[in-house]
Formats: structure tokens, sequence, C-alpha cells
């Protein structure tokens, strides 16, 4: 399976109505839509060689899904940035700005200036992987220095306020991965919390709550730095041991 037409055949045979639907709801005309789950797709990405010049091929088909398998057999290390910055101008959903964020923007080695390029940007999915982006950076870099995450929190605090849904649930995202970093990285992101939550914009109050309420249920685990919710499995197992 090393063509387009090949692996869209394989879509095809792998689709159905339920998934469908719900790409549908997320805004995608059903004939961009053939009602692959993102389950296998990566099940098909696994099968398949890495490759660049497939991955382009895949992206300009007309197919959301194709898309999404797009992203996956990119080479992260062999890839033009350029290109793959360009990738933006295509994304119509919250799910593959996400899914574009997580598997590729984030591994290049300019995705801070995206951050602070995008986080004021207009256009709603720019806006959206400025704080997808924060997100990602909070959950995978263990590096991360004390100043990059005030940096963050600064951005999240001080950001121009979004009335839209899919713009204030990534702030809140990034936000809640930031605050569950660590103990120290917790109490700065519910110092921010608590002034989004005091703010007279309703949009910032919003995310502030939202932030809140799930910091409310992080606890510490003994020998882990990142906190985990008090009622994920994670939590209940081990939460008394810290």
């Amino acid at each position: 399976m090393n063509s387009v037409n090949e692996i869209l055949e394989y879509l095809k045979n792998h689709s159905s109505e339920k998934y469908k639907e719900n790409v549908t709801k997320l805004g995608i005309p059903k004939e961009n839509s053939l009602g692959v789950s993102i389950r296998e797709l990566r099940k098909l990405a696994k099968k398949l060689k890495p490759s660049n010049a497939l991955a382009k091929e895949l992206w300009n088909t007309y197919y959301h899904e194709a898309k999404l398998l797009s992203v996956l057999l990119i080479d992260v290390y062999t890839v033009d940035p350029e290109w793959a910055i360009s990738l933006m101008k295509d994304v119509v959903s919250w799910d593959l700005c996400d899914h574009l964020c997580k598997n590729l923007l984030y591994y290049l080695p300019e995705y801070n200036d995206l951050i602070l390029a995008w986080q004021n940007d207009e256009r709603l999915y720019y806006k959206r992987a400025a704080f997808s982006l924060i997100a990602n950076a909070a959950v995978h870099d263990k590096k991360m220095e004390p100043l990059q995450l005030d940096a963050y929190l600064n951005s999240i605090q001080k950001h121009k306020s979004d009335a839209r849904p899919h713009v204030r649930k990534a702030v809140s995202w990034a936000l809640r991965e930031l605050g569950k970093k660590d103990i120290e990285s917790y109490k700065k992101a519910v110092v921010v919390a608590k002034k989004l939550e005091e703010s007279d914009d309703k949009n910032k109050q919003w995310i502030g709550k939202d932030a809140l309420r799930e910091f409310k249920q992080l606890i510490p685990i003994k020998n882990r730095k990142r906190l985990v919710s008090k009622n994920s499995k994670m939590g209940k197992l081990y939460g008394n041991q810290s």
C-alpha cells in the first residue's frame, strides 16, 4: 500500500457512518469525510513507513481523515518547517488543529516562536494552536525552565479575551496542563486561575473557573512530579501514599 489511491480505498473499507456523523458535527462537510476513527488511522500509520512525500499527497486530498493520517506519516526530523507551518491555513476544525500541534508543530525547533506569533492572532485556529502548543509543551517538555513556565502563564493571563469556545477551551487546557507539572507550577497556575476568575471579563472568568474546578481535584503522587486527579485510576490507587 504505497499510493494515495490504495490508502483511500483502505480507509473507505474501514469507514463507518457513526464516525462520519462525529466528523460532520465538527463542521466538516460530509463530502470531505470518510468516517474513519483516529484509532484506525493510527493503526494504519504504524503499517506505513514515514514519508513526507506521501504525507503531502494525502494532505492535498480533500478528505479530513487523509489529513489526519498525513500528519502521522510526516518525519518530524526531516520535514521542511515552512511547509509544516503552512498546513495551518487548511485547518478548519479543532481536532485537526490539535492533532497537527501535538504530532508535528510541537517538534519544530521554532514552536515557541509560533506561540508568540499566534497567541493574539484573530484567526480562530491559529489562536487555538498557540495555546494547544503550550498545553503540549506542558505535558512533554520535562526540562521546562521556571522562567518559560512563567512566560506561558503570563501569556494566558494577558491574552486578548476571546468569546469563541474553541479558543477559550484551548486557553483553559493550556493553564490546566501547566498546573499539573509539579507542586510549584500548580501554585502558580492557581494564582493565575483565580485572577482570571476575578476578572471583569466573562470569557476570562470562564477560563479561571474551568481551570480551578480541575485544580481542586489534583493531588501529588509519591515519587512522581506530575499531579493527577484524585478520581483517576492512579489517584485512587496511590493517592493515599503521597
